[in-house]
């Protein structure tokens, strides 16, 4: 029996989610990335998400939202919300729109379903999941389930430097699978957005900087993805490739981060809880019953990487096919 995801009720946290196509087929071309990046923000604004980080990829996605500690909400500003998520066209929409007007509040049940929906993880993603399956599958003629399994979850620390290491973690898919060779020419992911000019995308970015001017926070993201990599920022130098990283990673060179992370760790997508020791044995004793009898403490090293991830720790010690 799979055992509850960890959430951190009560108070604001972060989460890497990751969702599947089923088989892991690529069914997602451009018109399916496009609308699924567009129900990401449009759903999040539902919800109350905070959007950190995203990418679509053809066959699966990944998203770093902050969930906000759970407030209560006006009716008047539910209303807005369901109303700005489901248009004008939505009958359902307008009759709950209908009732709030005519009475001057939300029936008692309505309010209750309403607000039950709000800066809550696993129904943001459920709903987010459900609503572009539903239109997947009336665009292509088909029925069924669309996505594998259940979403992956990791609990992230709400640090400059875990959020940093994740979001470009996120940031660079597209580069590893080989499709760009910098992010910002691959639209559907949120560095390439924030470069387009997006205010959302950039607010996101800013998150987990010092700063909030982006003509400062842009160009010390791009460095941190590139420059200090050593994989390069200058077309006159060609990048490290996904063997040669491996192979000086397996022979114990010391490869700044943002090379690291142009290989699959697998430590961002189940590795449980990630950040510093201190917040992830916080996060182990409080749900101490999800991890086994013998374990004394809940942070664990991320191993084969040598000292670029030296600053962070997760909960699952992952032995076999953690770096690749």
């Amino acid at each position: 029996m799979r055992k509850p995801r960890i959430k951190l009720d009560g108070q604001t946290a972060v989460y890497h989610c990751i969702g599947r196509i089923v088989g892991g087929e690529r069914l997602l071309g451009d018109p399916e990335k496009e609308q699924f990046r567009q129900m990401i923000w449009s759903h999040a604004k539902f919800c109350g998400v905070d959007v950190v980080a995203y990418c679509v990829m053809s066959n699966h996605f990944h998203l770093l939202v902050r969930i906000p500690k759970s407030v209560s909400l006006s009716d008047d500003e539910l209303v807005k919300r369901l109303r700005r998520l489901y248009g004008h066209k939505s009958v359902a929409a307008q009759n709950v729109y209908a009732q709030f007007e005519k009475d001057g509040h939300l029936p008692k049940d309505v309010r209750a379903s309403l607000h039950a929906r709000m800066g809550d993880l696993s129904v943001f993603m459920k709903e987010l999941k459900h609503r572009f399956s539903k239109w997947f599958n009336r665009r292509h003629g088909r029925f069924g389930t669309l996505w594998a399994e259940r979403f992956k979850s990791v609990v992230v620390e709400d640090s400059i430097e875990s959020l940093g290491t994740v979001a470009r973690y996120i940031d660079l898919n597209p580069v590893r699978a080989g499709i760009v060779d910098d992010p910002k020419d691959y639209r559907f992911c949120s560095y390439a957005e924030a470069v387009a000019g997006s205010a959302r995308a950039r607010r996101g970015i800013a998150s987990f900087h010092d700063e909030t001017i982006w003509r400062r926070i842009g160009p010390a993201y791009r460095v941190s993805l590139f420059v200090e990599s050593g994989v390069t920022n200058s077309s006159k130098k060609k990048a490290l490739d996904r063997e040669t990283i491996l192979r000086e990673l397996r022979g114990g060179g010391r490869l700044p981060l943002a090379a690291v992370l142009r290989v699959r760790v697998r430590y961002f997508n189940d590795g449980a809880v990630l950040g510093s020791r201190a917040f992830v044995n916080t996060v182990f004793a409080e749900f101490r019953d999800r991890f086994g009898d013998r374990r004394e403490s809940g942070a664990r090293p991320i191993r084969g990487v040598g000292a670029a991830l030296s600053g962070l720790c997760v909960a699952r010690d992952l032995r076999l096919g953690a770096i690749g």
